[in-house]
């Protein structure tokens, strides 16, 4: 299927590009979100008479992740969690914790922006981890898991 990119998407395209993807992905992902339309004449004359305000849009989303994104660099987050005596938790950190403890600091963020790519933490120490603020927008944070018997 033939789409228009409204908006930056990783490993496909940036804002007014055509592309072709699968009909799954485009009918189910993309155009629900509003992150692209189908290839018509009539769409493509629609986004080219839109195309100044979305790339404003897109300016701002970006200029505002930049700003959280001085506001976060190298921010250490601590965690604390039962853990037995060779350090390995009961349980795990996952990426929704890591983003309540981030909330609790008074950073506002979603928890699908934390990537971890080792998935979730479950021994004690120190981790260096990404937040994903933006698609080109990409900072460090040290989350110490810290363990209570």
């Amino acid at each position: 299927m033939q789409i228009i990119l409204l908006d930056k998407v990783i490993n496909l395209g940036n804002l007014g590009d055509v592309v072709k993807v699968k009909d799954g992905y485009a009918r189910n992902y993309l155009i629900p979100q509003g992150r692209a339309r189908r290839a018509t004449p009539a769409n493509l004359a629609a986004f080219e008479e839109r195309r100044a305000e979305l790339e404003r849009l897109a300016a701002e989303k970006l200029a505002a992740a930049q700003e959280q994104a001085t506001k976060v660099d190298g921010l250490l987050v601590q965690i604390t969690r039962k853990a037995g005596v060779d350090g390995r938790l009961f349980g795990s950190v996952t990426n929704a914790d890591i983003a309540e403890a981030l909330v609790a600091q008074g950073v506002a963020i979603e928890k699908a922006a934390v990537r971890m790519p080792e998935g979730p933490i479950k021994t004690i120490g120190d981790f260096q981890l990404h937040l994903a603020l933006h698609t080109d927008v990409i900072v460090t944070i040290t989350v110490s898991v810290l363990g209570e018997h």
